[in-house]
């Protein structure tokens, strides 16, 4: 139901149902939200009506009635959508309180001072939410009463100076509206409702969905439900827990509570919160009535959950639960222990872990052992280490994000509306806020390093800048956090490789038992192919050999076969690149032995190894100037003239790929004869390799002719002369929509297919990546032209359609042909979805990303009812 119900409003029913002690209310559905914006966005006819119905309801199981002057019922208003968005969008508290009912709720309390902090924080909400008036403005009245009273605290705040704060409040919003502040409850709910759908539009919920690739046009539900309080005294209080830990993933309840406050203190960071355990010491009898809520939530939905519960006047009541935002270490230590538990199988855990987080696993940490200058030190809130120049505007840590600058986002707490600037940041330091407040949980959820409820620390946002005692830290200065630890660092700090869990790699023991899909790694180096191999890789999908040609040990000699005018000439220069691409294959095999290795000929234009048109230009109207080295000039000239007949219009699709080796066949000849060498080298010292050589950006069956004729004669050669035999294969990178229509033909002299997804991306679309990711694509993205950025996440209707024209075709024509894909979108999870629906036999990546798309392959054969062996 959470399609419909939100996902807020699907586990308040679900709790309802188990018994659960939830306040009562009613959730209006996404449809509705859907439809407020189809009507541009005016509240569908009949809303309102329904709502009054279901609010009788909502008063005959609370004791309570809307706008009753004896027995006030007062409601929150709260957003839920179907995937989980903590705090991008609206909240309102305390709705039905005005003159008259702060009054009944004031006498049938015995508590005035309750009354009126409650009514301050929905005038408060209201505005911000409602009527969009700035909160700090309100915060600015609350800080300046504080400072007329003399305390430090919102709870220690008089009910007189509330009533002052009330007055105060309502002045601003006439000040500022030019209408008195809303007394009709009803009114105040029909507003709310509005709101709360016009924030699922909000910059801050788009810039969350667009990250989290989450549809624009699902819409929220609002959840409307009668409110419980934990600002009634010392016997009242609200929290946030998790059933384990979210950073580590231990087995223990973990959160944060508060007596004498609400909700929205808590997530916040307005106050730094106690940890759950001392509750037991408090309300020992109500701890273990949670505790076992906890177990319950867990094992009923079958993973980690986040509890929002109040307690009113020693009563529990659970507000909210939904399954936690966790570290990847969490992630991973959770799901194996709870099928370890038996709460789930194997197949249900590997589902529980994102596969994008594990990335987090495999970077680097602080080094213990250096000198670390530790001038403070905050909670834990999500681990990892970050370092990066102090910034406290999250508008500038994006600009400078974009600008190539590396930041850390330093603030009092942070607020949904500082998501672009989390996103953009290395990591987040805040002087206030819990191990729940907002900047934890979205750090968490991003996998970025964040230290909360620094206090030490004093922030200054006039000077920019934040102190330490005599510490004064500048805007720009360089800071480290340790979100493992909650230490803050001075300057730089040396890092140390990841420690590898017995849990992570079990859970990808696992997933290699279920995944139909190779998963292979995109590797230019022996030292990037044994990296791979550690990481799982079963082969290397992609050696770019053009890679191995930028070295200042070849380019000259690469430069010198571009420029020579004769084959002669040409021959010579390549005499001297064979034995180092021999080397350079030698190393990849020998660490792949045993398994695949595709290696692509040459593909880029010849001009990307030449200096540039316009260096030369400047270079010889500089000599030319100063007349002082006409030999050098010389020399220039010619460079410049070859430079200019290697110039295109369109280099990429221009004199690249197979065209090199058809115009030049003894560029791709040299290569192959590298191969063919290094195999049968390893072949004589007892190893076993299996070089897969590939020929780039095909278009016709004559090309393959042409190129397999070649490797087939130099390949036997080179056996009878080295007196062995290993085996070898022929295929081609399919990056043309012409090779996707003609791959039967193809098919007829190739062992395997690779898509090159990101040319084929280009070509099918007609984007330049490099324009379109620079110039028009992220307005595609904005204005929903395009819902995923094609270069990150495969193009199904067109680029997929192209892909599966060419599995059918190709499978037709040779039915054990061998299909994968080399492009990044190889270590992309929806991408590896799609490669494994179509039937590909593996797709490769780079080898930080090998561990990722081992998963997503698993979790794409368990969607699919799959198992390795079923095709």
């Amino acid at each position: 139901m959470k399609a419909l119900l939100g996902g807020k409003g699907a586990n308040l029913a679900e709790m309802t149902n188990i018994g659960l002690p939830v306040p009562p209310g009613m959730t209006i559905t996404t449809e509705a939200c859907i439809e407020y914006y189809h009507l541009e966005r005016r509240l569908p006819e009949g809303l309102m009506a329904e709502i009054k119905s279901n609010l009788k309801i909502v008063e005959e199981q609370a004791g309570k009635k809307f706008g009753d002057l004896a027995n006030p019922l007062l409601v929150s208003v709260r957003s839920g959508a179907m995937f989980s968005m903590p705090g991008m969008m609206d909240t309102i508290l305390n709705l039905g309180l005005n003159e008259a009912t702060v009054q009944s709720v004031a006498r049938n309390t015995g508590n005035a001072r309750f009354a009126y902090d409650a009514y301050r924080r929905f005038i408060q909400m209201f505005s911000d939410v409602v009527l969009e008036i700035p909160k700090y403005d309100f915060e600015d009245l609350l800080h300046n009463q504080k400072e007329v009273q003399g305390v430090k605290y919102d709870q220690e705040l008089t009910a007189e100076s509330l009533r002052i704060i009330i007055d105060n409040y309502k002045k601003l919003v006439l000040d500022r509206t030019g209408r008195p502040f809303p007394e009709d409850p009803m009114e105040q709910l029909t507003l709310s409702v509005e709101a709360v759908f016009r924030s699922w539009n909000n910059d801050r919920a788009i810039i969350y969905r667009n990250l989290n690739k989450i549809d624009h046009d699902l819409g929220t539900a609002v959840n409307i439900q009668s409110m419980v309080f934990g600002n009634m005294g010392n016997d009242s209080g609200t929290g946030v827990a998790f059933t384990r830990n979210p950073s580590t993933g231990e087995n223990v309840l973990y959160g944060e509570f508060l007596t004498n406050a609400q909700g929205e203190d808590v997530v916040a960071g307005i106050r730094t919160p106690r940890p759950i355990a001392q509750l037991k010491d408090e309300m020992p009898e109500l701890y273990n009535e949670f505790d076992r809520i906890a177990r319950l939530l867990e094992s009923h939905y079958k993973n980690m959950q986040d509890i929002e519960f109040t307690i009113e006047r020693g009563r529990l009541y659970i507000l909210q639960t939904r399954n936690g935002k966790r570290t990847a270490q969490a992630s991973v230590r959770i799901a194996y222990e709870l099928a370890s538990e038996g709460l789930i199988t194997k197949q249900q855990a590997l589902l529980l872990v994102d596969p994008g987080q594990l990335d987090q696993l495999l970077h680097r940490q602080i080094d213990s052992q250096g000198e670390l200058n530790v001038i403070a030190k905050g909670l834990p809130a999500s681990p990892g280490a970050a370092s990066g120049q102090v910034v406290f505007d999250s508008d500038e840590a994006e600009r400078l994000s974009k600008a190539g600058k590396k930041v850390l986002l330093v603030r009092t707490e942070t607020t949904p509306d500082d998501i672009h600037g989390i996103v953009a940041a290395q990591g987040i330091l805040t002087s206030r806020g819990g191990m729940t407040s907002h900047a934890a949980v979205v750090a968490r959820g991003m996998g970025k390093p964040c230290v909360c409820g620094c206090e030490a620390i004093r922030i200054d946002y006039i000077k920019e800048e934040f102190s330490v005692g005599a510490v004064v830290v500048k805007k720009g200065e360089l800071v480290s956090i340790d979100g493992a630890t909650g230490r803050v660092i001075l300057g730089q700090v040396p890092m140390k490789d990841p420690e590898i869990s017995s849990e992570y790699t079990t859970l990808l023991t696992w997933a290699d038992e279920v995944k139909y899909l190779g998963i292979r790694a995109n590797a230019d180096t022996p030292e990037d192919a044994r990296k791979a191999r550690q990481f799982g890789a079963t082969g290397i999908g992609l050696v770019r050999t053009e890679h191995m040609f930028m070295g200042q040990d070849r380019l000259p000699y690469v430069q010198q076969m571009i420029l020579a005018e004769t084959l002669e000439a040409r021959q010579a220069a390549l005499a001297y690149l064979l034995p180092m691409q021999e080397g350079d294959f030698y190393g990849i095999l020998q660490a792949m032995a045993g398994l695949p290795v595709t290696i692509r000929l040459l593909d880029p234009p010849l001009h990307e190894f030449l200096p540039s048109l316009e260096e030369l230009l400047i270079e010889t109207t500089e000599l030319r100037v100063t007349g002082e080295n006409p030999v050098l000039l010389e020399e220039k000239l010619q460079l410049l003239k070859k430079v200019r007949s290697l110039h295109e219009f369109n280099p990429m699709l221009g004199h690249r790929g197979c065209r090199l080796g058809i115009t030049f066949p003894e560029v791709y000849e040299m290569q192959i004869h590298a191969i063919c060498n290094a195999a049968a080298r390893l072949t004589q010292e007892g190893l076993e390799v299996l070089p897969e050589v590939e020929i780039p950006l095909t278009i016709d069956v004559s090309e393959m002719k042409f190129f397999k004729t070649r490797i087939d004669n130099i390949a036997a050669a080179t056996m009878a002369g080295y007196n062995v035999k290993f085996h070898y294969s022929v295929g081609t990178m399919i990056e043309l929509p012409r090779a996707c229509v003609i791959a039967g033909e193809l098919a007829e002299y190739c062992d395997f297919f690779s898509f090159g997804t990101n040319d084929l991306t280009q070509t099918t679309f007609g984007f330049s990546r490099d324009d379109a990711e620079g110039k028009f694509l992220p307005d595609y993205l904005e204005r929903k032209i395009l819902k995923e950025n094609p270069f990150i996440s495969i193009d199904r209707k067109g680029v997929g359609a192209l892909m599966t024209m060419a599995v059918q075709g190709g499978r037709r024509a040779k039915p054990d042909l061998e299909i994968g894909i080399c492009g990044e979108h190889g270590g992309e999870p929806a991408s590896i979805a799609f490669c494994h629906q179509v039937g590909l036999n593996y797709v490769s990546c780079s080898p930080y990303r090998v561990p990722i798309a081992r998963l997503a392959a698993a979790q794409a054969a368990i969607s699919e009812g799959e198992i390795i062996g079923t095709r």
